[in-house]
């Protein structure tokens, strides 16, 4: 897919967008200002920016619990997702969702199961929809390599390819399940070679190159728009955190995350920008520059924004205590 100067500047802007509020998230939690837990996908933000760029006005897209990036692209904006990670009234969910069930149902963006594998049974209801609309829309799931051998993941892909459904299975290779190397949970080197178990096409690209996801998520998306069924694409990146905020990562080495570093999808994007002469350096720090803003607005917003009080605190949640009848 051609990509036009103008999109390509768009694209850098927003992944420097995610890396700034993701480092902003972490910073905040680090300093015991964020309540609950974050995981963060700093590192991953081509496949973010790259998959979104594809999705359409109508589309479903089921994210996992390290796509805040994902969520911004979707159209939650900088304010409301800062002010849900601070459990604020102003957030996409009136801080009740926090970081992990942040979602958007006008914008499709339909947020985090929390469970790992029922996700990908859930989104083909999403999938059957669009079918039985013949809107012209898809869904969308996105989940992680440790993931991808859940039992409940695999029974979704062959509900999705009997019924011929408008779904596409995104996995995000990023080397890790929680503390496992991918590398000792599955024998195979790229995970997508299942979909032949269940007849539908696996294709893995580099989550690294926003332009290689932007090829590859362009392709399944315009199959499954037109009625030609679910897919499997994998990206293969890496995560620069660890599995949560404050995991020490004892599992991998120094050198191992030297190298990731230098695959590092924001310079890679800069490359291009610079071979091709879209803009220069001075112009990608004017652009940093004003994406800084964007979250120290949202950070300013979210710390402005009162507490959810009074019966508001009990709207919009399931809650259960012993001898309840409720």
């Amino acid at each position: 897919m051609k990509v036009s100067n103008e999109d390509l500047i768009k694209l850098y802007g927003e992944m420097w967008l995610i890396r700034l509020f993701e480092q902003r998230a972490s910073d905040l939690f680090a300093k015991g200002v964020l309540p609950g837990f974050i995981h963060l996908g700093i590192g991953q933000e081509a496949f973010m920016v790259g998959t979104h760029y594809n999705i359409k006005a109508g589309d479903s897209v089921g994210t996992s619990h390290r796509e805040h990036g994902l969520l911004l692209g979707l159209g939650i904006t900088p304010n409301e997702l800062m002010a849900e990670l601070y459990g604020r009234v102003t957030g996409s969910n009136k801080g009740k969702g926090g970081s992990m069930h942040a979602c958007s149902p006008k914008n499709g963006a339909l947020g985090c199961n929390g469970i790992l594998g029922p996700a990908q049974t859930i989104i083909n209801g999403y999938g059957f929809a669009h079918k039985v609309r013949n809107d012209g829309n898809i869904a969308v799931t996105v989940f992680g390599d440790g993931a991808s051998n859940r039992g409940d993941v695999h029974e979704g892909m062959n509900l999705a390819s009997v019924m011929n459904l408008p779904v596409v299975f995104i996995i995000i290779d990023n080397g890790y399940g929680i503390s496992m190397s991918s590398k000792d949970s599955s024998v195979i080197a790229d995970l997508s070679a299942r979909a032949a178990s269940y007849g539908m096409p696996g294709l893995t690209a580099d989550g690294n190159d926003v332009l290689a996801v932007i090829e590859a998520t362009g392709e399944a998306f315009k199959r499954a728009r037109e009625g030609g069924g679910p897919s499997v694409v994998e990206f293969k990146t890496y995560r620069h955190r660890g599995h949560f905020e404050g995991d020490p990562t004892p599992y991998r080495t120094k050198e191992e995350l030297e190298m990731w570093m230098k695959k590092d999808p924001i310079l890679n994007l800069e490359k291009v920008l610079l071979e091709r002469e879209v803009i220069n350096e001075e112009q990608m720090k004017e652009i940093q520059a004003e994406q800084l803003a964007v979250i120290d607005a949202a950070q300013k917003f979210a710390e402005e924004s009162p507490f959810p009080e009074g019966p508001e605190g009990y709207e919009d949640v399931f809650y259960f205590y012993e001898g309840s009848d409720k």
